[in-house]
């Protein structure tokens, strides 16, 4: 028989272990769980701490993390992934997208036109009419008169005479203003614009009311600016839209001052909905040199904003003709498009971006862009990644490649942020822009980039796209339209597989942000951000996708969004 003394000292051993293990804020079981982590891919259970994954495993070990106060959600049946990361899209004009007439879904020149006339009668005269989310292109069928590609604004014109009209195009690179917009700017025959945008005339010298890429400040510098109370209300609806879409972390794809301001406010209030990893709106020095001499923000109020990157303008889009393009468009002869940017400029601000440690991530969609920007990329890099610096330098879009240039992104460490979503939308006019050639050889190249070695990261570029992720993995696995077309999808060879377009959209995400180590994967220690869907997209067939659901939406291992609530 032991002693007395040895039979108290195991005792107490067994006390101390007790009380060693720490008790769950927050159990998940009960479905199917996805980890993204390849040495553990599915678990049982995942219990969360103090807003951390604090287990990932059987759940056999329920009782030994279960206190009173615990909170058990059962998942009945539905999946969880770890939560999902939009790795390119606009926050706050995602908000004042919302506060604006949705154009995204018209079918033709007269259904935008209607929308308008809906907007006038609920708005006293005078005042703007703001919209966004028409493509020319989608239309059938095409307006009666076309120039240069667009639509005139003569019939919206004619239909809403009394309010100045300024509606974006879906790419956010070209506008349609109507008579009296133009009147406001002063717009004549006589108007011109300079190298980075263009007024659009017909053959007599008369404006079109068509404002593509740089052009458009004509109209916009006469429209009332953002407030603090209008960025709030924007900031308010933009939350709420990516939480019910399962978003729990966004990459915001160019910011000012203003929009930064208010996110330092919100996420120190704990009002932000999604965590933010923000871009600076690299079109402004001041801003840009004020946050060289201040250094990048990181993981600020509980790893709700970062702001560590810089966003750059290569060129413009493929819808508005803006893509800068080796050569010319096929459906406009003589025509390559419009560098936004002088090449210089993006290397010295690569270069200054590197000695205060900020990434930069430039739009670029044209293979000449690439090209150009990647070519600056090199430029810049050469040194620090001789020195063993982690840059992962960022193009945003990569849209259409030439075949030499697919391989330089692995070569060179650069991360390509696309959209799966483009091709869907894109893809059925994108062919005469580029013809069939460049199509196959570079346009939506995920597999090509994929094989070759670099990390595809993936987003929606909201709002030029709706937000939904499903939508957009959708795409990205089945190389169709939304429609489901075309049979076994354009380019099938370039479709993802369903793991990848999942890892596009969480742990390659999260490296793209410099958040590996946070987010992106369910393991212990890691951020307890998941989000929930009512299938498996890993597993389901291809024409149930489309019909699955976000069930919740978790941050920090609160629930943030729960449908039917």
């Amino acid at each position: 028989m032991l002693p007395l003394k040895c039979l108290l000292a195991g005792l107490l051993v067994i006390v101390a272990a007790c009380q060693a293990q720490p008790k769950a804020d927050l159990i998940i079981y009960g479905g199917t769980i996805h980890t993204g982590n390849p040495d553990n891919p599915r678990v049982d259970m995942v219990v969360v701490k103090d807003g951390k994954i604090a287990f990932a495993g059987p759940k056999a070990e329920l009782e030994n993390w279960q206190a009173p106060n615990t909170r058990l959600l059962n998942l009945a049946g539905k999946t969880m992934t770890s939560g999902l990361i939009e790795s390119h899209g606009h926050f706050l004009s995602m908000g004042y997208a919302r506060m604006q007439v949705d154009l995204n879904d018209t079918r033709n020149y007269e259904e935008m036109i209607e929308r308008v006339v809906e907007a006038a009668q609920t708005i006293p005269p005078g005042e703007w009419i703001l919209g966004r989310g028409w493509h020319q292109s989608k239309w059938s069928p095409q307006p009666e008169k076309m120039v240069g590609g667009f639509q005139t604004h003569d019939k919206l014109s004619a239909a809403v005479p009394d309010h100045p009209v300024f509606l974006r195009h879906a790419s956010g690179h070209a506008a349609i203003a109507n008579a009296r917009a133009m009147e406001i700017a002063g717009v004549t025959r006589q108007s011109q614009f300079g190298a980075g945008g263009e007024i659009i005339k017909d053959g007599a010298g008369n404006p079109t009311g068509i404002f593509n890429e740089e052009a458009m400040t004509v109209i916009r510098d006469h429209i009332p600016k953002r407030t603090a109370t209008s960025n709030r209300r924007a900031l308010e609806l933009a939350s709420d839209y990516a939480l019910e879409n399962g978003i729990t972390s966004f990459h915001d794809a160019g910011e000012q001052q203003d929009g930064l301001d208010l996110f330092r406010e919100a996420a120190a209030s704990g009002d932000l909905g999604p965590r933010l990893y923000v871009m600076l709106d690299g079109s402004q020095p001041a801003l840009l040199q004020h946050w060289f001499e201040s250094g990048p923000l990181l993981d600020f109020a509980d790893n709700y904003l970062t702001v560590r990157a810089i966003k750059l303008y290569a060129d413009g889009a493929l819808g508005s003709r803006g893509a800068w393009l080796l050569e010319p468009y096929s459906d406009m002869p003589g025509h390559t498009g419009l560098a936004l940017q002088p090449m210089d400029s993006v290397l010295a601000i690569c270069e200054r971006a590197l000695d205060h440690g900020f990434q930069v991530c430039t739009h670029a969609i044209g293979d000449r862009a690439n090209r150009e920007v990647l070519n600056q990329y090199q430029s810049a890099m050469a040194e620090k990644s001789a020195k063993g610096a982690d840059v992962r330098f960022r193009v945003e879009h990569a849209q259409h490649l030439s075949a030499e240039d697919i391989p330089r992104f692995a070569q060179l460490g650069i991360i390509p942020s696309m959209q799966g979503i483009h091709m869907s939308s894109d893809r059925p006019w994108a062919i005469d822009r580029l013809g069939i050639k460049r199509i196959e050889e570079g346009a939506y190249v995920w597999q090509k980039l994929l094989q070759s070695g670099a990390r595809v990261i993936n987003g929606t570029d909201v709002p030029v796209e709706p937000i939904n992720p499903v939508a957009c993995f959708y795409a990205l696995v089945t190389r169709k339209t939304l429609a489901g077309t075309p049979e076994g999808g354009y380019e099938p060879a370039q479709k993802m597989t369903r793991e990848q377009a999942l890892r596009s959209y969480t742990r390659d995400a999260a490296y793209g942000a410099f958040q590996e180590d946070q987010k992106g994967t369910i393991e212990p220690g890691k951020l307890a951000d998941f989000t929930v869907f009512s299938q498996d997209l890993l597993t389901i067939p291809e024409e149930s996708l489309l019909d699955t659901r976000i069930e919740y939406t978790i941050i920090g291992g609160k629930i943030k969004y729960e449908r039917g609530k």
